[in-house]
């Protein structure tokens, strides 16, 4: 543990590393002056091991921002000087800060030439950044790295927004597409089974999606406060955040999202042992999911396929003991399921391996969970595929089979206990 235990303990929970809390800050120095700050995650480390022990004023509070805490409550030591007024930093300076990167004049900043307006192309250029951050998502899982640039590309989309003028419609396109960053970098989160980070990305991405006036991406953080509540084991709270989506604008306008909220209902429904309510949302979901045409909708629901329908079922079908029909809809999903979708491939081949044990086809499940893990890359994020590896491990023991297949997995697959 470095010197500064409470500056490593936030960015810890927060899952900051160091370079990545220097970018950050350098670009809360450019919102708060018009100019890129130059901290580096050299800078970083001597503020961890107390090598410097109070940064200058400007790169404090902009350290706060971006930690949304104290200088104090971030292990900061003032310097004692005798002319200093206790009340001359801290919150007065960070309502200053607060005012600065919220649009009004800076009084230490220096002149500004005018700013330069945002476009159309401007939300193509960072349209393309998140389609890149998606894509190493579908392969490689909830990695830090993914989080870490959708967070990233958040901010960038912020800080543009605050130095240049902007027509509402491109201010609500581009408010959307760093509210849909942050969400990715919750669901990023999810994956590496990280609870914490994703609902501070979520809370973030709230605000965000509500400054975007629009319902698709408000339905998109409900979904995901959904799934980051049903990891907590709070099904309560995941079964209320399912609720609101199934009664949502977007709900309402097109069968699709009205399916998945139906689906997100029943799974948090069948985890309360409510298993006749579970199944006629499970129904509700198909119904509107044979109703869905081809309206236009946010990129971020194409994930919910035939494929997904059927493994989000599945789900529903293990929660009620029907483990049977769960293999089923697995078959269903691993056959549609597009190759390149690496990291859902792995996780759908574990959950059948899962559904197997739990028929007592113990060799097969092996074989299975051998495919899952031979589909997971080595340095992959997603804890989930993992978990559910794990899971399938801890029923093989149990059943104290001996079959060759069954003791020789057991031992392979260590690594997930």
């Amino acid at each position: 543990m470095h010197a500064n235990a409470k500056l490593e303990a936030r960015m810890d929970q927060l899952g900051f590393s160091q370079a990545w809390l220097a970018r950050g800050i350098n670009l809360a120095v450019e919102r708060l002056t018009g100019s890129p700050g130059s901290v580096t995650d050299s800078d970083v480390r001597r503020w961890l091991r107390y090598e410097t022990k109070w940064p200058q004023d400007r790169i404090r509070l902009c350290i706060e921002e971006v930690l949304d805490s104290t200088s104090e409550a971030l292990g900061f030591i003032p310097r004692r000087t005798k002319s200093r007024a206790p009340s001359e930093d801290g919150p007065v300076q960070r309502r200053a800060f607060g005012k600065a990167v919220g649009g009004a004049a800076i009084a230490f900043a220096a002149p500004q030439a005018q700013p330069r307006r945002l476009g159309v192309s401007d939300v193509v250029r960072f349209s393309r950044d998140y389609a890149d951050i998606l894509q190493q998502d579908q392969v490689m899982g909830g990695t830090r790295r993914v989080e870490n640039l959708a967070v990233e590309l958040g901010m960038r989309v912020q800080s543009a927004l605050s130095t240049a003028t902007v027509s509402s419609r491109v201010r609500d396109m581009l408010h959307r597409l760093a509210s849909d960053a942050m969400a990715a970098a919750a669901f990023a989160a999810i994956d590496a089974r990280a609870p914490q980070r994703s609902r501070t990305h979520l809370d973030k991405a709230m605000t965000l999606a509500g400054l975007s006036r629009d319902s698709q991406t408000l339905y998109r953080v409900w979904d995901h406060l959904m799934l980051a509540s049903s990891m907590r084991e709070n099904h309560s709270e995941a079964a209320a955040s399912a609720d609101v989506m199934k009664r949502s604008t977007a709900a309402r306008r097109d069968p699709l999202f009205s399916s998945l909220g139906h689906m997100r209902n029943a799974n948090a429904l069948a985890r309360l042992n409510q298993p006749t309510e579970a199944l006629r949302a499970l129904r509700l979901a198909e119904k509107n999911f044979a109703r869905c045409g081809t309206a236009e909708r946010s990129g971020w629901i194409n994930f919910y396929t035939p494929a997904e329908f059927n493994a989000l079922s599945s789900y529903v079908w293990v929660a009620v003991g029907q483990h049977g029909r769960a293999e089923s809809c697995l078959h269903h999903t691993l056959s549609a399921i597009p190759q390149g979708m690496t990291r859902d491939r792995a996780l759908f081949t574990a959950h059948l391996s899962l559904a197997q044990v739990r028929q007592g086809e113990l060799e097969l499940a092996c074989a299975t969970a051998r495919e899952a893990s031979a589909l997971l890359p080595p340095d992959s994020g997603s804890r989930r595929t993992a978990n559910v590896l794990a899971g399938g491990r801890d029923l093989l023991l149990a059943s104290g089979s001996k079959a060759p297949e069954v003791v020789e997995w057991i031992e392979v697959s260590r690594q997930w206990t």
